[in-house]
C-alpha cells in the first residue's frame, strides 16, 4: 500500500477487505462534506472492512493509507465466506470490533476534553505503534485529520512537543526522540486504548 491512497470514501461499497502487516490505515469521518476528523487507526493489530461481519457493504469512513507498507488483501465475498465457514474466526473478529468502537469512543471523548498538544502525543504515540519505527511521514494534512485542527494549531502543538526534545519533526518528517517522555506528555487516553486491546485481544 502507497502512503496517501484511498481505499475507500463513505456511501462506497466495500469491494476488498486490508490487513496490514507493516502499513497502517487512517479511518476519517467526514464532516461537512470537505473536512474530516481521524477517529481510528488500524495496523496489524486489526483489519479495515470489519463492517462486513456486521452484514453491512457500504463503508461510512475514509479509508486512507497513512503509513505504506504490506498489506494482505481479500475481496469482500470471499471473506464473507471465511467468516460464514468459521465461528472462531467470527468470534476474533467480533472482540477486533470491539476494540474498534472503543477506539471511535475513546478519540471521540478525547477530540471533545483534552488539548492538542497532548492529543498530538497520543496520536504519535498510536502511530509510532503501528509503524514500528521511531520516524515515519506525517503531512500537516494528515495531522489536521488526526487533531480535528487547522495547519496553525498543527504547528503550535508540533513545535512545542519538538522544543521539549520529544519528537524531531521537519518538512512531514517526524522522529519519535523520548518516547517515555511522550508518554507522560499525552492524556490518559493512550493508555485506555493499550489496556482494551491488551485486556481484549491479549
Amino acid at each position: 500500500m502507497i502512503f496517501a491512497d484511498v481505499l475507500c470514501v463513505p456511501g462506497d461499497p466495500i469491494r476488498h477487505v486490508y490487513f496490514p502487516i507493516d502499513s497502517f490505515i487512517s479511518l476519517v469521518a467526514p464532516v461537512d462534506g470537505y473536512a474530516g476528523l481521524e477517529v481510528g487507526m488500524v495496523g496489524n493489530e486489526g483489519m479495515f472492512g470489519i463492517t462486513l461481519t456486521l452484514g453491512v457493504d457500504v463503508s461510512p469512513l475514509h479509508a486512507l493509507v497513512q503509513g505504506s507498507g504490506s498489506a494482505l488483501r481479500m475481496s469482500a465475498a470471499s471473506f464473507r465466506r471465511e467468516v460464514d465457514d468459521s465461528p472462531a474466526l467470527q468470534r476474533q473478529l467480533n472482540l477486533y470490533l470491539y476494540v474498534l468502537m472503543s477506539q471511535f469512543a475513546q478519540t471521540a471523548a478525547c477530540t471533545r476534553f483534552h488539548v492538542v498538544e497532548t492529543r498530538l502525543a497520543r496520536w504519535l504515540l498510536m502511530t509510532q505503534d503501528r509503524a514500528q519505527s521511531d520516524v515515519f511521514h506525517l503531512t500537516h494534512a494528515f495531522l489536521g485529520h488526526m487533531l480535528g485542527v487547522r495547519r496553525v494549531g498543527v504547528t503550535k502543538a508540533a513545535t512545542s512537543l519538538q522544543q521539549q526534545a520529544l519528537i524531531s519533526y521537519s518538512r512531514g518528517d517526524i522522529t519519535i526522540l523520548d518516547r517515555s517522555g511522550l508518554e507522560k506528555a499525552c492524556c490518559e487516553c493512550y493508555l485506555t486504548d493499550r489496556r482494551t486491546y491488551d485486556r481484549v485481544l491479549g
